[in-house]
């Protein structure tokens, strides 16, 4: 199984499997979780006020590149979600929650275990995009290493989740980092042909008329409408 997903893999690609492969020690497992779409995940809204802080004051730096954070100014800097927010339901209904360990209080209980600290890491905002679009990712199997699916533009490939971040108490949960992991592989793999969705609407733009023209109109609908209304309200919760 893993051979055949070495031959359907781009030439970026090849190199990460081809180590997968020789991690393995026993068959591959398969299951039917999604490929989620990509697209960026807000920093704005009440529910994540507290993911935000949190996130801010436990990194202080972005955790891959290592830049710190100067004089209380934030610019620059984005408390990137591991597992989007957008896609609560699947959340749940995986029973994603189970891997936070930390207990929430406070503000942070109002936005739920998706907007645990443990699911959240403190990066430049460049960087946030491609990590978002699964451009890049890191590899809990494989000393955090940062693995990039596309062109390294920034220096990061063969990095690794700054040492201080692993060794806070309430550090990523593994589980979300492997599970995003996954998912990049998943998205860059050849043959999968998930669509690269367009991001940047200016003001003024005709963003629904372009969704409507694109690829996926139905799922890139209801992401774009659960992205901006979840940093308000947990859409999962029945009235």
């Amino acid at each position: 199984m893993v051979d055949n997903l070495v031959k359907g893999c781009s030439s970026l690609l090849y190199t990460e499997v081809a180590n997968l492969r020789a991690a393995q020690t026993g068959p591959l497992q398969l299951n039917n979780e999604p490929v989620l779409c990509q697209a960026l995940s807000l920093q704005t809204g009440t529910r994540v006020q507290a993911f935000r802080d949190a996130v801010r004051l436990r990194d202080r730096r972005c955790v891959i590149t290592g830049r710190e954070y100067l004089d209380d100014n934030w610019r620059g800097f984005d408390a990137a979600h591991i597992f989007p927010l957008a896609y609560e339901q699947y959340w749940t209904d995986y029973s994603y929650g189970r891997w936070i360990s930390t207990p929430l209080d406070g503000e942070e209980l109002k936005g739920g275990k998706i907007n645990s600290v443990q699911n959240g890491l403190l990066l430049g905002r460049a960087i946030h995009q491609l990590f978002d679009f699964y451009d890049f990712s890191t590899n809990p199997d494989d000393n955090y290493k940062v693995v990039c699916f596309t062109r390294d533009k920034d220096g990061i490939a063969g990095k690794h989740l700054d040492q201080r971040l692993l060794d806070d108490p309430q550090r990523p949960a593994d589980q979300l980092l492997r599970w995003h992991f996954q998912q990049a592989v998943l998205t860059n793999m050849k043959g999968v042909g998930e669509p690269r969705f367009e991001h940047d609407f200016p003001p003024g733009s005709d963003m629904i008329g372009d969704i409507l023209k694109g690829p996926k109109v139905a799922e890139r609908m209801e992401f774009e409408l659960f992205n901006r209304l979840a940093v308000e309200v947990d859409l999962t919760r029945e009235c």
